[in-house]
């Protein structure tokens, strides 16, 4: 490929041989060069876009595991009566001071954090991938649905209510009406909570 970087056809072909071999991130590679060079390919876009969504689906169990590692890290200790002298010292956070616990409880938290980002860029990848299908498929009510699930899974509230409305005035009697709309009334109650647990000014 790199005697030709230009070669939309190779990159495609490179993208199909590495799904074949479940190689996922490369395919991912592939694929973004190849719809950087046919951006209107809805085809290839939307095959990224179900790649980024196989990505981020391996990085929340990633981030799972992670989450459970760091718990079982840090389990709660036994605590004696702070009147006593090992009381006093347990409250004393530069007393107790375990170097080996706390090498490991930093890893795992930064086991986390890593695995949160991965999860968070990808995810974000996908809603991006979508949006572009999106564009240039404005009546797919199915792809409404998609960019609306990928964008909660990156955080972006705002753009998963508009697509799931979307999917209601393309789709108003599809059987998932009923769940999206519970959907948006959850993200709008979740919007709503945070604009009040949020300081002003």
């Amino acid at each position: 490929m790199a005697d030709h970087p230009n070669n939309a056809a190779d990159w495609r072909a490179l993208a199909t041989a590495y799904e074949s071999k479940q190689r996922t991130s490369d395919a991912v590679t592939a694929l973004e060069r190849y719809t950087a060079l046919r951006p209107k390919d809805t085809d290839a876009l939307g095959e990224l876009a179900t790649q980024y969504t196989a990505l981020a689906n391996v990085y929340n169990t990633d981030y799972a595991n992670a989450q459970t590692a760091a718990a079982l890290a840090a389990p709660a200790p036994f605590t004696p009566p702070s009147s006593s002298p090992l009381g006093r010292a347990f409250n004393n956070p530069s007393a107790l001071q375990d170097p080996i616990s706390t090498a490991v409880q930093s890893a795992q938290t930064s086991a986390l954090s890593a695995a949160a980002t991965k999860l968070q860029a990808t995810a974000t990848k996908a809603e991006a991938a979508y949006q572009k299908l999106a564009a240039l498929t404005p009546d797919d009510a199915t792809l409404q649905i998609q960019l609306g699930q990928a964008a909660q899974t990156a955080g972006d509230s705002a753009t998963a209510v508009a697509a799931y409305r979307r999917f209601l005035k393309l789709a108003p009697t599809d059987p998932l009406a009923p769940q999206v709309k519970k959907v948006i009334k959850s993200l709008a109650a979740q919007a709503a909570a945070q604009s009040t647990t949020q300081p002003s000014g």
